[in-house]
């Protein structure tokens, strides 16, 4: 079929229109198992995807309509059939915030198209993101594995939270940066369970900016402007197993050997780029702020560290 029609044809047109079926695993408490143990993942098959109408727009025709639009289900075939089903249709329905190297909004496009490193490469798209570190009162940081299923990264050990905000009024309010602290305390949800009145955004301290590139593989991978958050509390846990494999809470002297075995691929141990990259050049210095109460001190949210 053609990849390029008009939106007016495609209205014309009268089709199947494609249906997603989220599949959503059960939540549990945290999950104690050593660094590098797994468990096996749930395999879905997914079913033919509705594409949301930006990502349609993008995807077959260089003109918009904000009427919606039924996709044929061979359309829908052309979407990555292996993909996990949540995770593909996240994939088309978030719209990611693309930014300049100076941090300026520039428009928005799909999760999809901002981590296929043809267009990241090509295009040059640079989105906005967030990593969130979380400690408790025992000033541990909680890691997190991500999922087998994740398209990036699948099955890397993090920091706490890291995701995008999208583009959506909530998310792109720029005063005291509420944009990326509303998505931080949404995600934190989303992926941990944590409600969000048990993390107030308020409480979410900014530290700095960071921008990086990172491939996960010969077709996707990262390309962000990414906001250092800290936040020290006492939560409970209840991973979402389509987000999160494992969580950990470590010290410093645990996080060395997580570091040591990273090094050294024991026991399968991987670390996200972003995370290495901060654990390299900010972590300690930020570690000690944690434990002396003075994480304000530190932040400094007007450089963007360009990091490799």
């Amino acid at each position: 079929m053609p990849m390029s029609l008009s939106a007016s044809l495609l209205r014309s047109v009268s089709t199947v229109r494609c249906r997603v079926v989220a599949v959503v695993g059960g939540r549990g408490g945290p999950i104690a198992r050593p660094f590098g143990s797994v468990a096996a993942p749930t395999t879905t098959v997914a079913p033919p995807l509705l594409l949301p109408r930006r990502s349609l727009a993008r995807t077959l025709s260089s003109s918009r309509t904000d009427e919606a639009v039924s996709m044929p289900t061979d359309v829908c075939a052309v979407a990555d059939a292996g993909m996990d089903v949540v995770q593909r249709r996240l994939m088309f329905e978030d719209e990611c915030i693309l930014v300049d190297e100076h941090d300026n909004v520039i428009g928005h496009d799909s999760k999809y198209n901002c981590h296929l490193m043809e267009k990241i490469e090509s295009e040059n798209l640079l989105h906005r993101a967030f990593s969130v570190f979380l400690f408790n009162s025992k000033f541990e940081l909680l890691l997190q594995q991500r999922s087998a299923t994740k398209v990036t990264f699948p099955l890397v050990w993090t920091n706490t939270c890291c995701s995008h905000p999208l583009s959506r009024d909530s998310e792109l309010i720029e005063e005291n940066f509420l944009g990326v602290r509303n998505a931080a305390q949404r995600k934190l949800l989303d992926e941990l369970g944590i409600p969000p009145e048990d993390l107030p955004v308020d409480e979410f301290i900014p530290l700095g900016r960071i921008l990086y590139k990172a491939a996960s593989d010969g077709k996707w991978g990262e390309h962000e402007l990414d906001y250092l958050l800290f936040i020290v509390r006492d939560v409970n846990l209840h991973p979402n197993p389509d987000e999160v494999a494992d969580v950990k809470y470590v010290n410093r002297e645990q996080l060395k050997e997580v570091l040591r075995k990273a090094d050294a691929g024991e026991d399968g141990v991987k670390l996200s780029p972003w995370f290495r990259l901060v654990v390299d050049t900010f972590l300690p210095k930020w570690w000690d702020h944690v434990e002396r109460g003075t994480l304000q001190e530190t932040a400094d949210m007007e450089t963007i560290h360009k990091l490799t």
